[in-house]
């Protein structure tokens, strides 16, 4: 992807900790409000939004960094998670009109596919070995989560959460679920109406988001108060659990502005991550050696949301009003945009491990 976006990065620039944004491309036609969740398509460089104006936007991207808006669809209330079937052939998106559904990337057709009590804050597809197709998998704040075949209109199982999901990933058979009051439920999806695993998120503020690594072995957890926590699921990985302080201004005197990690995403395949906040900024991170690979300058708005595309060539973000500050910093002209970044030489590529002898 050396210079997809424009001239590829030196080995001297890209040998920094501080990364460059200048390459960096808004897309066309973005919605008209801020984006909640942004998703590529596993098989092709199809970008979906979500977005608070109701609507689900999808675009073609193209190898120059320019995009086509392709299909939009609308629901009845704020939308709030988007993501794709495994094949790319399908799109499940969610919101606060307490309903999941489903578009057919071929006909474009879209269908109803789930409810809830409540406001849905997160659908997640999976699949099972023996499974005839795509699964679903829903989160509410109704304090549960709902498991969906496509093929009927009510759920297949239910399993009831301590309290409203803010926040939840698959990979492979781990699904984790974040709720409110800081528990984190950890499902096998071989085994998915109970919980493998429950534990309170590490970090003491309220989670925002969790985060599958990339080998499905563990997670990372997001909070409101500028920190990321690294929690792998077995018992025996429990001395690689650490966490640590992102998104935070230097201090001033004795005071430290603290911003919240909105979004967490993991590189498809170096295993690296990206955390990004209120602060407008994102950073890249190699877990293994606790170390930071790349930080970038603020992008003059609060970063809502972020993926990678499958080939890991591509990290789009959302810039939008996260309404941290509240009522009275959402302005007319707070920026509301999605870019993309394109992944340049070593900007991913986790730190060469060093064999001690």
């Amino acid at each position: 992807m050396s210079g997809i976006f424009g001239a590829a990065t030196s080995t001297a620039a890209s040998s920094t900790t501080i990364g460059d944004l200048k390459n960096d491309v808004a897309i066309s036609n973005p919605p008209e409000d801020t984006v909640s969740d942004l998703t590529f398509s596993p098989t092709a460089d199809i970008l979906a939004t979500s977005s608070w104006d109701n609507k689900v936007r999808i675009y073609q991207i193209a190898q120059n960094g320019s995009s086509e808006g392709k299909h939009i669809y609308e629901h009845e209330a704020p939308v709030l998670s988007v993501d794709f079937s495994k094949d790319g052939n399908k799109l499940v998106s969610a919101g606060a009109d307490k309903q999941a559904k489903v578009c057919d990337l071929q006909s474009l057709q879209t269908v109803q596919v789930a409810a809830h009590d409540n406001t849905v804050r997160a659908a997640r597809f999976f699949e099972l070995p023996n499974s005839s197709g795509p699964m679903l998998v829903t989160g509410s704040w109704d304090k549960t989560i709902k498991y969906w075949d496509l093929r009927s209109q009510t759920p297949v199982g239910t399993v009831t959460c301590q309290d409203r999901v803010y926040t939840m990933d698959v990979r492979n058979s781990l699904l984790v679920v974040g709720t409110a009051d800081r528990y984190i439920n950890v499902i096998n999806l071989q085994d998915p109406l109970k919980f493998y695993k429950t534990l309170q998120s590490p970090l003491k503020w309220q989670t925002r988001v969790v985060s599958c690594f990339a080998d499905a072995s563990g997670f990372a957890i997001g909070s409101i108060e500028g920190r990321c926590a690294i929690q792998y699921v077995e018992d025996k990985d429990s001395a690689s659990n650490f966490s640590f302080k992102c998104h935070r201004d230097p201090p001033s005197g004795n005071v430290t502005q603290v911003y919240s990690v909105n979004d967490i995403s993991f590189h498809p395949q170096h295993g690296t991550f990206s955390t990004a906040g209120s602060d407008g900024t994102f950073h890249f991170w190699d877990k293994d050696a606790k170390h930071r690979l790349k930080g970038y300058p603020t992008v003059g708005g609060s970063i809502t949301a972020t993926t990678f595309n499958s080939s890991g060539t591509i990290f789009a973000y959302a810039v939008g009003y996260d309404w941290s500050k509240g009522f009275y910093q959402n302005q007319a002209t707070y920026p509301n945009k999605v870019m993309l970044h394109p992944i340049q030489g070593d900007e991913c590529k986790p730190r060469p491990t060093v064999k001690k002898r």
